[in-house]
């Protein structure tokens, strides 16, 4: 014969530490879900914006280590050869400028699947270049651009403020 705990105040309380235990981690996911895409953004563009602050030396100016790296020391390894960039000087400039508005439009969620994946594809070359990276550096930063084109800017955005105000149906529409 099974003994009777009283008056079921023991499940009563059993069951309300699941409710409220179930209620907190909802709040914990939605908290996530909001916070999450920034810190993705974030950590993607910090080391591309801080590579891309070095290769400026004034306005517009491209620094000459810049120059001197895409000219000399970076080299695509393919296929077990190396080969020089082709035009490196156009290519150090499209470098530099893709390291700053990138990473900038990425902060702000403006374009952001786009400037994910323009920074999936430098992580690419960057991967063709210094091939000893991948562990390191490319895995997680390609990692996080997937992510980002996977889960979208999230609602602390531009792109998120944009739709909501009917830019984004507007334009559509205009089509």
């Amino acid at each position: 014969m099974a003994v009777a705990s009283g008056n079921g105040t023991s499940a009563a309380r059993s069951g309300g530490l699941i409710e409220r235990t179930h209620h907190i981690a909802l709040r914990l996911g939605a908290a996530a879900t909001l916070i999450a895409p920034v810190v993705l953004r974030v950590a993607l563009a910090v080391p591309f914006f801080r590579s891309g602050l070095t290769k400026w030396s004034g306005f517009l100016t491209l620094s000459p280590t810049a120059q001197y790296l895409f000219e000399a020391q970076f080299q695509l390894h393919l296929f077990g050869r190396t080969f020089p960039f082709p035009a490196p000087d156009l290519l150090a400039h499209i470098d530099a400028v893709a390291e700053i508005g990138l990473p900038v439009l990425l902060v702000l969620g403006l374009a952001t699947r786009f400037s994910a994946l323009g920074l999936l594809i430098m992580t690419g070359v960057i991967q063709l270049t210094v091939p000893d990276g991948w562990a390191n550096f490319h895995l997680p930063w390609a990692g996080l651009a997937l992510a980002i084109m996977a889960l979208g800017p999230g609602a602390l955005s531009l792109d998120h403020a944009l739709v909501w105000s009917g830019f984004g149906r507007a334009r559509a529409a205009d089509s």
